[in-house]
C-alpha cells in the first residue's frame, strides 16, 4: 500500500498577510465613508471627513511599507502554473497597487490644491504649495472619486476570484492569505 504525504499549503508570511488585510480593511472603510458622509450633517459629517483624511494618511505610510516588505523580505509565491492565470493575477495585483498609490496622491493634491490642510486626527498639516485653479481642483476631485470606484471594482473582482478558487476550484489560493496557527512561516524563530 502506497502512502502519500500531503505537504502543508504554501502561505504568505505573517507580515505580508497582515499588510494585505489591514490595507484591504482601510480601503473598504475609506470607500464606504467617502460615499456616505453626504448623508450626514455636522458634526458627524466633519468627523467622517477627518476620519477619511486620517486613514488616508495611515494608508500613505502603510502601503509603501507593504510594498517594501514585499520586495525585500516577503515570501514570493508563484501566482499559478498556467500562464494566463499568472498574467491575470499579477495584472490585478500590480494594477491595484498602482491605482491605490494614484488615489493617495490624488487625495493629497485635491485637499492641498484646494488650500485645505490634511487632518491627522486633530493635527493639521498645511499645504506645501499654493492653491490650484478651481478647474484643476475639480478635475482632481473627479479623478479621486472615479479612481476610488475603479479600485473597488478591481478589488471586488479580486475577492470574487479568491472565492472562485475557494468554492469552485477548491484549491489553496485563498488560504495563502490566511494566518493559521499550525503553519510555520519561518519568522520569529
Amino acid at each position: 500500500m502506497k502512502q502519500t504525504l500531503r505537504l502543508p499549503a504554501l502561505r504568505y508570511d505573517t507580515p505580508t498577510i497582515l499588510f494585505h488585510w489591514s490595507c484591504a480593511f482601510i480601503i473598504v472603510l475609506q470607500f464606504i465613508g467617502a460615499n456616505s458622509w453626504g448623508l450626514f450633517r455636522n458634526p458627524l459629517h466633519h468627523q467622517l471627513v477627518v476620519a477619511h483624511l486620517t486613514m488616508g494618511m495611515v494608508l500613505s505610510v502603510l502601503l509603501p511599507l507593504r510594498l517594501l516588505w514585499r520586495l525585500k523580505w516577503g515570501r514570493r509565491i508563484r501566482a499559478s502554473d498556467r500562464w494566463l492565470d499568472c498574467v491575470m493575477a499579477r495584472s490585478v495585483e500590480y494594477g491595484l497597487y498602482g491605482l491605490i498609490v494614484l488615489e493617495i496622491c490624488l487625495g493629497y493634491l485635491w485637499r492641498w490644491g484646494n488650500g485645505q490642510a490634511m487632518s491627522f486626527m486633530s493635527l493639521q498639516i498645511m499645504p506645501p504649495f499654493g492653491r490650484f485653479p478651481v478647474s484643476t481642483v475639480s478635475l482632481l476631485q473627479w479623478l479621486h472619486h472615479w479612481n476610488g470606484w475603479l479600485i473597488m471594482l478591481l478589488a471586488t473582482g479580486h475577492a470574487l476570484a479568491a472565492c472562485f478558487h475557494y468554492f469552485i476550484l477548491r484549491d489553496d489560493v485563498f488560504q495563502r492569505m490566511l494566518i493559521v496557527k499550525d503553519v510555520s512561516d519561518g519568522y520569529g524563530k
